[in-house]
């Protein structure tokens, strides 16, 4: 499964009633490390395939998801499960120790 761009009026539909994990990721266009991690990210959605989805939410242009977040940095990643945040961390990782903690917290 590809990533899936995700904004404010489809976070809840997207994100919160998913019937599988999503890993979300806030992130913007000028942001470098949010760049470094997202050809990671790209192969992790097409790697875990329906076990999980991964979501990106562009802060640029849905400020209010990324507000009710308390995102203040990113990239910021989250993972959901059962609509409720299990699971968050902050900054860059290597493909590796995204697996890791998608995996652990999983």
């Amino acid at each position: 499964m590809a990533t899936v761009a995700v904004t404010d009026d489809t976070f809840d539909k997207e994100v919160k009633q998913s019937a599988v994990p999503v890993v979300v990721d806030f992130w913007a266009e000028w942001c470098g490390p949010c760049k470094q991690i997202g050809p990671a990210l790209e192969e992790l959605a097409a790697e875990y395939g329906d076990k999980i989805k991964v979501a990106k939410v562009d802060v640029d242009s849905n400020p209010n998801t990324a507000a009710a977040m308390g995102v203040r940095g990113i990239p910021a990643l989250f993972i959901f499960k059962d609509g409720q945040v299990i699971s968050n961390r902050a900054g860059a990782a290597p493909k590796a120790a995204l697996q890791s903690w998608i995996d652990e917290s999983i």
